[in-house]
């Protein structure tokens, strides 16, 4: 954002240079011209004043007379200066092009002077190959033309001072884009460091960290005002989603107690009822039991949402190893076998607990989806600054559309058993992996039926 914000301050700045300067230049450039024109021609009208009696005198011979005049103008000023008598033949010149007589009568500048005006302008000189600032004037008196007085002064002299200025405002545009480009990198980081400390707030809060605030004392005031209206709505939000935290937790937290109650009365039924109501009793034991194993999902997932466990650093090895030798007997009832293939020395540091309800979760659903003679595998190894932990199963496995919706609270697959399950395990699964800074995803089993089950949690 930064880089477009100064890139825009310079385009615009660049605009205005453009604008202000061209026409700044072309301007000096005329007036350049201009003034060399005028003072021109008010020399041309001090020469022709000087060689007026010269060009009046009948019968004399003024070309020595008048060239020494004219050719100490020429070697003060550079120009060039060409007197001529009333029908156009040269007199005197301080630079001719070739020797011998000629004739200026061709000339429009010359032909304007001995009809008596004043002539000024540039034009293209096909002799000398060169751009020509000129100025003719008449050698007059009492009315009578006498002659003509013509300055001429090569027109790139003018652009050699105009390319001066032309560098001089280069060089001041430069000076300008440079100015611009740091107090604009300056305002920009001024303006955009905040806004993309919003940004971060906003993908952290998008995370799930409802604790994530920013500054709301820099950047410009509506910034800042911004970070206030972000500050507050998010605290407002915790608020909310905390509440609603607390409230499951709380439910689920008390319905336990009376489960637990009911569970001892129906119990106690059943011995009193004795064989006839025992059918009954284990009917409503079994849904109590469903209960009981929903609350305790739901205050589970309360806990992964909350995720305020310490972080610690955690043997994911020995931690693997543990949870798999914990679920070996009770796989084994079930004609399930457990294996593992699990790397030594991974760790990473995660909230306390984590790894091992991640784990719980996994096998019970593993063992549950196997048949009689299964075999679930737990494998973990590390890639690429990561900790990749699979478990993985021989049962039935899971459509495209079912892994779709393996991740939604309370959804359970057509192919489940009647009874098993809450449809909370995965997502469990999936939040504590998330809270972990880790993800989780579902896939076929390499070589035939069943599913693999990929946790990526970054190594600590």
């Amino acid at each position: 954002m930064t880089r477009r914000l100064v890139a825009g301050y310079l385009a615009l700045t660049i605009v205005v240079l453009v604008v202000l300067m061209v026409p700044l230049g072309i301007t000096r450039r005329h007036g350049l011209e201009q003034d060399l024109l005028l003072r021109m021609e008010r020399d041309a009208g001090v020469v022709a004043s000087l060689v007026e009696g010269d060009l009046r005198s009948p019968g004399s011979v003024p070309e020595a007379q008048i060239g020494a005049a004219i050719a100490r103008y020429a070697a003060t000023t550079g120009a060039r200066v060409a007197v001529t008598g009333p029908t156009g033949s040269v007199i005197a010149d301080t630079d001719p092009p070739a020797p011998g007589d000629r004739t200026l009568r061709t000339r429009p500048e010359v032909t304007a002077a001995l009809a008596g005006t004043v002539a000024t302008g540039s034009r293209y000189s096909q002799t000398l190959g060169t751009d020509l600032l000129y100025v003719a004037v008449p050698v007059a008196a009492s009315g009578r033309v006498y002659g003509s007085v013509r300055i001429t002064y090569p027109a790139s002299e003018v652009d050699e001072h105009a390319r001066g200025y032309w560098l001089l405002l280069a060089g001041v545009g430069v000076i300008t884009l440079v100015a611009v480009a740091l107090i604009g990198w300056l305002i920009a980081r001024w303006v955009s460091r905040p806004l993309a400390r919003l940004e971060q707030g906003a993908a952290a809060v998008g995370a799930g960290d409802l604790a994530t605030r920013v500054p709301e004392d820099e950047g410009p005031p509506e910034v800042r005002a911004l970070a206030r209206r972000f500050n507050l709505t998010v605290a407002q939000l915790e608020e909310v989603v905390g509440a609603q935290e607390a409230f499951v937790a709380d439910a689920s937290h008390q319905m336990r107690t009376p489960l637990t109650a009911l569970r001892l009365r129906i119990e106690n039924l059943s011995a009193s009822q004795g064989g006839a109501g025992e059918a009954d009793a284990q009917a409503a034991l079994h849904e109590v039991d469903r209960l009981t194993l929903m609350v305790d999902s739901l205050l589970a997932l309360a806990r992964a949402e909350r995720g305020d466990a310490p972080i610690v650093s955690v043997d994911v090895s020995a931690s693997l190893r543990g949870r798999v030798a914990s679920w070996s007997d009770l796989a084994a009832e079930s004609g399930v076998v457990l294996t593992t293939g699990i790397e030594h020395g991974l760790t990473v540091r995660r909230p306390d607990g984590v790894l091992d309800q991640v784990v719980d979760n996994l096998l019970d659903n593993a063992v549950e989806a196997c048949r009689a003679a299964g075999h679930v595998e737990v494998r973990a190894v590390a890639l690429s600054g990561e900790v990749h932990i699979e478990v993985i199963d021989d049962g039935p496995g899971m459509s495209d559309e079912d892994r779709g919706h393996a991740f939604d609270r309370f959804w359970r697959a057509a192919a489940s058993r009647p009874g098993a399950g809450t449809g909370l395990g995965l997502p469990i699964v999936q939040r504590l992996v998330e809270r972990a800074g880790g993800s989780v995803t579902l896939h076929d089993r390499d070589g035939g039926p069943g599913l693999r089950v990929c946790i990526v949690l970054p190594r600590g």
